[in-house]
């Protein structure tokens, strides 16, 4: 008999770190750490936890899965970066799960909060896209849905975790972020120092 995998699944796409870990369609162990800042430090030892939670190492993964967002520049970086180099070192998939579908319940508008009351959403039949809060409210009241975007919702890495078991064996790229909206960064407007030939 074969023995179930096991599964890590996590994301750092908003004010949070968490993670969860799978075997087969068991939840071993799971966390789930409201932050603002620090995802970068905590991640790493955040999973190490939920591993020896769970009575596992490193080297008894089956595959990881991760949140590529849309949500937060940084975060995903961090997520998606540390996902990247955990497969290539421990040579096991990595599956990128998109935040709608680590969201998707039946009857309700997968919607993440996004900046200045908006939010990232795939309305029914178009591509996800960011926009108005009151927009995607409207179509999802027009098609029957139920609207409620949270940026961290129990369960999160989990559902991920679940997605990437499901998909481990299909795996052809490495994750990319989603990213729906332009940075917030833009180019310093400082005009630079003049050059002197010498």
């Amino acid at each position: 008999m074969t023995a179930e995998p096991l599964v890590l699944g996590f994301d750092t796409s908003a004010a949070h770190c968490a993670a969860a870990l799978l075997r087969g369609d068991t939840l071993v162990a799971e966390a789930l750490e409201p932050m603002t800042r620090g995802q970068a430090e905590r991640l790493m030892p955040l999973l190490e936890e939920v591993l020896a939670v769970g009575g596992a190492t490193w080297d008894d993964l089956d595959a990881i899965g991760v949140g590529v967002g849309p949500g937060n520049f940084t975060g995903i970086r961090i997520a998606v970066s540390a996902a990247r180099g955990l497969a290539l070192g421990l040579e096991i998939p990595v599956v990128g799960v998109d935040g709608f579908e680590a969201r998707a319940e039946t009857g309700s508008l997968a919607a993440i909060p996004a900046p200045r009351d908006q939010v990232y959403a795939a309305l029914p039949g178009e591509a996800p896209r960011l926009m108005p809060r009151q927009e995607a409210e409207d179509a999802a009241r027009g098609a029957g849905l139920t609207f409620a975007p949270e940026a961290s919702p129990a369960g999160l890495a989990a559902m991920i975790a679940r997605i990437a078991t499901q998909r481990k064996d299909d795996v052809t790229a490495p994750p990319a972020p989603l990213y729906l909206r332009a940075a917030d960064a833009a180019p310093s407007r400082d005009v630079p120092p003049a050059l002197i030939d010498g």
